[in-house]
């Protein structure tokens, strides 16, 4: 092996294990249920009392006659109607200029300037200016719009209902995807067990797609490797 393969090869060998790393930090195909924090949340199995005096009414197992069929306990299933639209503009300007101007005469001694062959010494004379002009816009719009059945995955101390879920679609040669995660107050449920994605708070709301059209659409890791930080050039 001469010396201009093995300069090739040190120099080849660093690269690689760039490359390698670059495609560990590559994010994975997304896949159903493989975010725990979206997975329906099953109802908590009941627990009979030490003593059932009745053989009708069972107070582990009691539901309301008079009572809506809203979700509120642990397990209890909940429609999400998804209404977001959001609509963001940015535009910026800015102008900054700055002028000096520095004049200093020669220096005067024994009642004469100080020259050399006529020419002064020490007379100092500059101008300077400098200006920057800067703008930038930036627009952004989005719109999602459907239903999605979530399950509740906690009741906090204040009544509130924690939801969480997903929702799979197998269309042609690819699956798309609704995920979504936040805190519902009780009173916003309507009659119909529903309530409006506006009224989620801390709402998570995630849609996106895998398999061949999601892959067409994203570009190659070796295309990522250079657009992120670890490619400084």
């Amino acid at each position: 092996m001469n010396r201009a393969t093995l300069s090739l090869i040190r120099w080849l060998a660093p690269l690689a294990l760039v490359l390698l790393g670059g495609c560990a930090s590559m994010p994975h195909d997304t896949t159903p249920g493989d975010a725990p924090e979206y997975h329906a949340v099953q109802p908590p199995e009941p627990v009979p009392q030490a003593q059932n005096n009745g053989s009708i009414y069972q107070a582990s197992h009691s539901h309301g006659l008079f009572t809506d069929p809203k979700a509120a306990r642990v397990g209890d299933i909940l429609t999400v109607v998804l209404a977001e639209s959001t609509d963001a503009q940015k535009s910026s300007s800015t102008s900054t200029s700055k002028d000096s101007d520095l004049d200093l005469g020669n220096l005067e001694a024994f009642g004469g300037e100080a020259t050399r062959s006529g020419r002064p010494l020490f007379g100092v004379s500059n101008n300077s200016s400098r200006g920057f002009d800067g703008g930038g816009d930036s627009s952004q719009s989005n719109q999602l719009e459907g239903e999605i059945t979530v399950t509740v995955a906690e009741v906090l101390p204040n009544g509130n209902l924690v939801i969480q879920g997903e929702k799979w679609l197998g269309i042609n040669q690819g699956e798309e995807y609704v995920r979504l995660r936040g805190i519902v107050r009780p009173q916003d449920v309507n009659a119909d067990n529903t309530v409006l994605s506006g009224q989620v708070a801390d709402a998570r709301i995630s849609y996106g797609g895998s398999g061949f059209i999601a892959d067409s659409n994203t570009p190659g890791w070796i295309t990522r490797f250079f657009n992120s930080p670890l490619w400084p050039f």
